[in-house]
């Protein structure tokens, strides 16, 4: 048992180097230049292909596929679940700040109000319709 124990713990550690949150998306080009500017990354010089992918200053990667038929999820209504979204973390002095760039870049709020809790999170949907919160630390 104490050789099996051990084969597991030393096979399950560092297998994955990395990983990239990718979103489908109809217009893969626009959505990589939102996120870049938002996430201080160089945005992607390729155009025209079927998936482009960022990395931004604290090393987050994102990708964004082309799919065609790409629909924005319908969520925050109460019928539909949230699924996943992605969290941008903030200085809560930089908040307001923040906000006012994911709008000027194109964001929608959805759910803006502070919530008075020990972190700030404020919901947003990106130009293509995918939901994402901004949260304090």
């Amino acid at each position: 048992m104490e050789a099996l124990s051990k084969r597991v713990t030393t096979e399950s550690t560092g297998l994955v180097e990395a990983a990239v949150l990718a979103l489908d998306c109809a217009e893969p080009e626009a959505l990589a230049e939102f996120y870049a500017r938002l996430l201080g990354a160089e945005p992607p010089v390729e155009r025209d292909i079927e998936r482009l992918e960022i990395t931004g200053r604290g090393g987050t990667r994102m990708a964004f596929r082309r799919d065609h038929g790409a629909a924005p999820n319908s969520w925050p209504r109460p019928d539909d679940s949230q699924q996943a979204h992605l969290e941008l973390l903030v200085a809560r002095e930089d908040m307001d700040a923040v906000e006012r760039q994911v709008i000027a870049l194109g964001g929608r709020p959805l759910d803006t109000k502070d919530n008075g809790g020990p972190h700030d999170t404020r919901l947003y949907s990106d130009p293509a319709g995918h939901t994402f919160s901004l949260r304090s630390q």
